[in-house]
């Protein structure tokens, strides 16, 4: 494994401007080494041009002291007024709870659900679930419980009143009645206390204080699930009234009594949840806020690692636009790569081409582990995993946050994912996969001595529109597949103004995203309704948090990709891949540019991509969803296997037979056409399209017809509509 890692900020960066590099060692402090290096092409294996890399010198390169960074990992809010809660004689907390993962297993410990407790200083109070999942109460050495576990999933109403005077508390635990039978009955036991609270500390709610380690405070007792209207009271008067159900976009905890003891959520918990009132009549958040008052804690959410900053450097005002990387080794292990993009200089000149880089869908599959952990990854792959380094470090340090295909230690789907912590897996060696396999269209693009800039999924987001202006062609990578609204709108602004897109690959377009302005460099998104997908968002919890817009597929909010390059998702497999084969409408005129010089029938029959150019994820052509009706279907892959499937969304009944041997539905579909504003698109559907390009050095089928299309878009001769 690497000895050494790191993640940069910010992600995409203009020559002449700064960028920071965090970097850590796992084992010890120990030296290591640093170079950025522009990345050309990732190491494809054997029959693919090979890692390509230009080195870029900068006042960084040549080794440098290393030491580890921490990193705090779990959900929680804190308030940070210790003067409210160090004099509390007699008192109440009390919320409303749903554990979601009760006990712990394998390793049992405790929950806090809120409190003062310090576990450094040994001193404070805290309502809390025990070892066993029984609600519990601890102040000085020794909790006391309920010995009465909560059920997983089942709302209750917990509270803890404590005496100091007389040295009793009296902890309840009541269930809620919900539509499914239980036998629960409500517990209530009181019992002697002997200690005081010690001096004053900040509340927490939903962790507790482990210490303060290199400057940095640490938690521990993560609480996994669920807290609504949590509240303290001395006797009959409200020190804190905390409302989740307010500020809902924003990291704000809002305190609802006259004290107005605010706080803020770290390492963003999930919000716009249902809460202990949700009757579902009501699925969006804003229309019914008093049902909506919970947030979702987990011990493994993660934000912002807050490493500090350890090499910074000014991007050479020379350097080309293009996507680069700090290259990290450290002696006994493999390197790292800390990936970052330089875009064009702004106001500066710019290439007539464009690569899109889809930082979203990066982001989105960063850190991926679901490979590593039990269930049938062999039959959806079609073969047994094979594992690498990338999977071990993240198995040995789950504290680097997880991918959005993968759950909480709770079950839970993982609907926040940032780019402010190390990245294992966006690099240019590895599993051909996004990004990896994207650097096969940058080495093509610089085989042919084709001129282009890199440009992000984040600049897109932020910038619109004039980000697009002035590009004739804008490439897609291989696979973009989440986006958000403020992305789909630029683009086809962009094609309604006379730009051509040029879609280079498969199951784009797919799902929306959204970017929260209260936590820069995270994105949110929800797995709802319908689509293939790794795990199912909760009923009632299909609206972002961030921003209010309904998550889920695209195609199921009147945007099937199919409205903007002319295919959508329809199957995948993973064994192996396929190729193209023409059709009769390839021989219509207006797809001549695109078959100048190509004689073959059949397309892309090789590739380093499992073989072929048609496979992995596969898009189809289809008027219903939007597909333009006058585009041109100009080839269309066949002879898939078995482990090819078409995705849920395109079947309404499961039956036998709708796999690649016999369902001609399963297909990637190769589109052109021209667009009304004047300009075109082309769609290859396929996500292993771009690894053919390079066969037989760069002098293949898929290469000339997509050189071909590529001259044709940067020509500024209009398209006219047929």
């Amino acid at each position: 494994m690497p000895r050494v890692i790191g993640y940069a900020d910010p992600l995409s960066v203009a020559p002449g401007e700064p960028i920071r590099f965090m970097v850590g060692t796992l084992d010890g402090p120990r030296r290591y080494r640093a170079e950025v290096v522009r990345l050309v092409c990732g190491d494809t294996g054997p029959g693919g041009p090979g890692l390509k890399t230009v080195r870029l010198p900068t006042s960084i390169e040549g080794e440098h002291d290393g030491t580890p960074q921490l990193i705090d990992a779990g959900s929680y809010a804190i308030v940070e007024h210790p003067e409210a809660f160090g004099a509390l004689g007699r008192f109440t907390l009390q919320a409303f709870i749903q554990p979601t993962l009760v006990p712990v297993r394998p390793s049992p410990r405790r929950q806090v659900v809120m409190g003062t407790w310090a576990e450094d200083r040994g001193s404070g109070f805290a309502l809390m679930l025990d070892e066993t999942g029984a609600l519990a109460f601890l102040i000085g050495a020794a909790p006391v419980s309920t010995g009465t576990p909560l059920t997983a999933r089942r709302w209750y109403h917990v509270a803890a009143s404590i005496d100091l005077a007389a040295g009793t508390v009296t902890l309840r635990q009541t269930p809620l009645a919900d539509h499914a039978p239980s036998l629960e009955q409500p517990v209530a036991i009181t019992t002697a206390i002997r200690a005081a609270p010690g001096p004053a500390g900040d509340f927490f709610i939903g962790a507790a204080r482990k210490a303060v380690e290199d400057g940095r405070l640490r938690t521990t007792w993560h609480f996994n699930g669920k807290i609504d209207r949590p509240s303290l009271l001395a006797g009959e008067h409200p020190i804190g009234l905390w409302d989740f159900a307010a500020d809902v976009a924003t990291d704000r905890v809002t305190d609802r009594s006259p004290n107005h003891l605010h706080g803020r959520t770290v390492n963003a918990p999930k919000r716009a949840v249902t809460g202990h009132n949700w009757d579902g009549s009501e699925m969006d958040w804003r229309r019914a806020p008093h049902q909506y008052g919970a947030i979702h804690f987990h011990d493994d959410d993660l934000y912002d690692a807050g490493w500090r900053p350890t090499l910074t450097m000014t991007v050479p005002t020379d350097a080309r636009s293009g996507v680069y990387a700090l290259r990290l080794e450290a002696d006994g292990g493999p390197e790292f790569w800390v990936v970052f993009y330089v875009r064009p200089p702004r106001g500066g000149p710019r290439a007539r081409a464009a690569f899109l880089a889809s930082t979203a869908t990066y982001l989105c599959y960063s850190n991926y582990r679901m490979r590593m952990r039990p269930g049938p990854a062999e039959l959806f792959i079609g073969a047994l995993p094979i594992v690498d380094t990338t999977d071990l470090l993240l198995m040995h340090h789950p504290e680097l946050g997880a991918s959005t295909y993968d759950t909480h230690s709770d079950g839970s789907g993982v609907c926040h994912v940032s780019r402010l912590r190390p990245i294992v897996n966006v690099r240019p060696t590895g599993r051909l996969w996004n990004l990896f396999l994207d650097l096969c269209l940058l080495d093509w693009l610089e085989a042919h001595e084709q001129r282009y800039d890199v440009i992000t999924d984040d600049d897109l987001h932020t910038e619109g529109l004039p980000l697009l202006d002035g590009y004739s062609v804008v490439l897609t990578g291989c696979h973009p597949e989440y986006v958000s609204r403020e992305m789909m709108e630029a683009l086809a602004a962009y094609l309604g103004r006379g730009g051509r897109l040029m879609y280079m690959g498969g199951n784009g377009f797919y799902w929306r995203v959204s970017y929260p302005r209260a936590h820069p460099g995270m994105i949110e998104m929800r797995r709802a309704e319908d689509g293939t997908r790794a795990w199912v968002e909760s009923v009632g919890e299909y609206y972002h948090g961030s921003t209010g817009e309904y998550g889920g597929l695209w195609r199921r909010q009147g945007r099937a990709p199919n409205t903007l390059v002319g295919v959508g998702f329809v199957a995948q497999g993973f064994d192996r891949s396929s190729y193209y084969r023409r059709t009769a409408a390839s021989r219509d005129p207006r797809a001549r540019f695109i078959f100048d010089g190509v004689q073959d029938e059949v397309l892309g029959d090789f590739g380093v991509a499992w073989g072929g150019a048609a496979g992995l994820e596969l898009d189809a052509f289809n008027p219903a969803l939007g597909s333009p009706p006058w585009a041109l279907v100009v080839a269309s892959s066949e002879d898939h296997s078995n482990a090819f499937q078409l995705v849920n969304e395109e079947i309404n009944v499961s039956f036998a037979g709708a796999d690649g041997r016999f369902s001609p539905a399963v297909r990637a579909d190769m589109v052109f056409y021209e667009h009304p504003g004047g300009g075109a698109v082309f769609s290859t559907g396929s996500i292993a399209y771009v690894g053919s390009l390079a066969h037989k050095g760069y002098d293949n089928n898929i290469s000339r017809l997509t050189l071909n299309v590529l001259r044709r878009f940067l020509d500024p001769a209009p398209f006219a509509m047929p």
